[in-house]
């Protein structure tokens, strides 16, 4: 049995705002939903870590729903009322799927000390190690540049390298890495493998509005991180069901960084 654990591949999966709200101003519970199963199916196979953002987005809707007059105008303390918020959604709806989830909040802090860094690697693997799933985020509430830059991103590639994964998969609001923006051109052509990032970094135009963060660009820092770790990372289309199982099926077109 320990054997048969020990030869799972090990996958993160950076979830953004834009895919957990479906690109509404809501946490999608259905797409969460689409995660949860998705896990389920490929858990046989892999252990799966999540890296995803959402919290201030749950923190809105939250205020929102519970009519609350008074709005937070200070973003780490809205990471600070919605992290809670993602978290029991995401303990509900993967429960129900027989699902355990474990929460893990980072700074970039702890990826430069090397005492943290240990501490952080023989925690998520743990972690995996007992079943549960662990869902990271960057802890905005101390947070500062990374709560306006980046949407996890980066965060996700080097939650990657410190675990020494065999894949990272970060799921966007589009197919991929495109010759020009897919959102502003019509024209557009997906790119569908990288080995040169420097050919690349040209075409990361970035959208001019969204619920997210993160654009093309901090996803290219991402991959000189990975490309630095021989990490293997693809940006897939979350925005499509089974996103992740199709993209591994290659029943979906996406953009793979090969190094």
């Amino acid at each position: 049995m320990n054997r048969q654990k020990n030869m799972k591949k090990k996958l993160v999966v950076k979830i953004g705002t834009s895919t957990l709200t479906a690109g509404t101003d809501r946490i999608s519970y259905g797409k969460i939903e689409d995660i949860a199963r998705q896990t389920v199916s490929l858990k046989k196979s892999y252990d799966i870590v999540l890296v995803s953002s959402g919290a201030i987005a749950a923190a809105r809707q939250f205020i929102d729903i519970n009519g609350h007059r008074k709005r937070v105008d200070s973003k780490q303390a809205m990471a600070a009322i919605g992290q809670p918020k993602l978290m029991g959604i995401y303990d509900e709806v993967f429960g129900s799927f027989g699902l355990k989830t474990a929460q893990c909040l980072m700074t970039y802090r702890d990826f430069e000390d090397k005492t943290a860094k240990n501490n952080t690697r023989n925690t998520i693997g743990k972690l995996l190690e007992n079943d549960y799933i662990p869902i990271i985020n960057e802890n905005d509430t101390v947070a500062i540049e990374e709560i306006i830059l980046g949407d996890n991103d980066k965060l996700s590639a080097l939650v990657a390298s410190i675990i020494k994964a065999d894949l990272l998969v970060i799921a966007s609001d589009i197919d991929g890495l495109y010759d020009k923006n897919p959102h502003l051109n019509e024209n557009a052509v997906l790119i569908e493998e990288v080995k040169n990032l420097k050919r690349v970094a040209a075409f990361a135009e970035e959208k001019r509005s969204g619920p997210g963060t993160g654009g093309m660009t901090s996803k290219i820092q991402a991959a000189a991180i990975c490309r630095k770790n021989k990490i293997e990372m693809w940006i897939v289309n979350g925005a499509k069901n089974g996103f992740l199982v199709k993209a591994l099926g290659r029943e979906i077109s996406f953009t793979k960084f090969k190094f």
